[in-house]
């Protein structure tokens, strides 16, 4: 495993038409990869994730998708994904196909995707119009009780998945506290994956705390040290969610027009993040940073193995 740039990761990652998903559920959500896609011009993708929020907003007004599979659309405690709803209600810049489950439903199909199911059984669809709107959810028998009928979706695994962690290792052993999410379950269903991270750390430190490590590195293709990376949600422990940001995207965003000048201005009028933060002031990031609060120490203790066979 090698850590590189972005703009390597995702050039090395991503295709056209390729379906893509990008991780963290209010939380590590991956912008600055979501940016980087914009600015290398990729389109025909199949944008997947719980909650598309501001970066799949930015991407659909971009013109870099044509079908999105989500659960719940929308600018999070302020109202419409407002590109999203422009390209689904009057197709611009160009219409896009949907694919709608619940929360619970999306992350069902990435379990089975990581679990390589052939699908997986749930009751929340039972009684919804789900199954009448989406040929993906099924109604089937019970093979136990034939008396008692359970929906089912299928695996879903994406071309690729941008997910990221507070740290990882050179190898992408990452660890995440706070909200996971569904990160793990997208970087274990996808094909590639690109591990974007707020920094990268000695082994010693992963192993120090292995009980944090969720996403292994054989799971990971690319590792790319990217601080603020996820701006403007947060990563616990580094700095807050910018909740100015989401309030000033839906004025931006009223507009086609607007939207394109606001991508012209922070996506494509910088060369990557370092330029985005700087763009940013030091000022608007140092009010993001959080005040510290250590965790309760834990003593993992010292395992002594044997050192000679054990008799049987």
């Amino acid at each position: 495993m090698t850590v590189v740039d972005m703009e390597t990761a995702i050039d090395g990652a991503l295709s056209d038409g390729d379906s893509l998903y990008l991780g963290g559920f209010t939380h590590l959500i991956p912008f600055a990869a979501g940016h980087e896609i914009i600015r290398q011009g990729y389109d025909d993708l199949h944008l997947v994730r719980a909650t598309p929020d501001l970066v799949y907003d930015q991407l659909i007004a971009a013109g870099c998708a044509t079908a999105v599979t989500f659960s719940w659309a929308g600018n999070p405690g302020v109202g419409s994904l407002r590109a999203f709803r422009r390209a689904v209600e009057d197709g611009v810049p160009h219409e896009v196909e949907i694919d709608e489950y619940s929360h619970f439903g999306l992350t069902s199909r990435l379990s089975a995707g990581a679990r390589d199911l052939p699908f997986v059984p749930l009751r929340t669809f039972l009684g919804s119009d789900y199954p009448e709107v989406n040929d993906n959810i099924r109604v089937v028998e019970n093979p136990y009780d034939p008396d008692e009928e359970v929906a089912v979706v299928p695996p879903l695994k994406p071309d690729v998945a941008v997910v990221s962690a507070q740290r990882a290792d050179e190898d992408g052993n990452a660890q995440i506290w706070g909200i996971q999410g569904e990160i793990v379950e997208a970087a274990m269903a996808a094909d590639t994956v690109v591990l974007t991270v707020e920094e990268v750390v000695d082994e010693s430190v992963v192993r120090s705390d292995p009980n944090r490590t969720v996403i292994p590195d054989d799971a990971v293709d690319f590792v790319v040290e990217e601080p603020f990376g996820a701006h403007p949600s947060y990563a616990q422990g580094f700095y807050d969610r910018d909740n100015d940001a989401y309030l000033e995207w839906d004025e931006v965003s009223g507009t086609h027009e607007d939207t394109l000048a606001w991508l012209d201005e922070w996506v494509h009028g910088v060369e990557n993040r370092r330029e985005y933060m700087e763009k940013l002031g030091a000022e608007r990031l140092l009010d993001l940073l959080p005040k510290r609060n250590y965790a309760t120490p834990v003593d993992m203790g010292v395992l002594r193995w044997p050192t000679t066979p054990t008799p049987n």
